[in-house]
């Protein structure tokens, strides 16, 4: 997994600007990103391309914010058990 840089994400999903990025995370309909450095910020690739996969196969608003919070869920998941299944 990597972490893209705002800028590849603007790339990949066809964006043209921060800001229409960002509405579509306040909207609940892209992930949040999370902290890779004190003033960088990215997001996990994987969670980007699931996001364009399920825009591709036509999901409804609905459908993403459902995907969206599973993978906001995953990440605490993740967080929750070390990373390694650690406690």
């Amino acid at each position: 997994m990597k972490i893209l840089r705002l800028p590849a994400v603007l790339e990949a999903i066809g964006y043209k600007s921060r800001t229409s990025l960002y509405d579509q995370i306040k909207q609940g309909l892209f992930p949040k990103p999370i902290s890779i450095g004190a003033r960088a910020v990215g997001i996990p690739d994987d969670e980007v391309e699931a996001i364009i996969s399920h825009r591709i196969n036509g999901a409804s608003d609905v459908q993403i914010r459902a995907l969206v919070a599973i993978l906001h869920a995953r990440r605490e998941k993740c967080v929750a058990n070390n990373f390694w299944g650690e406690k």
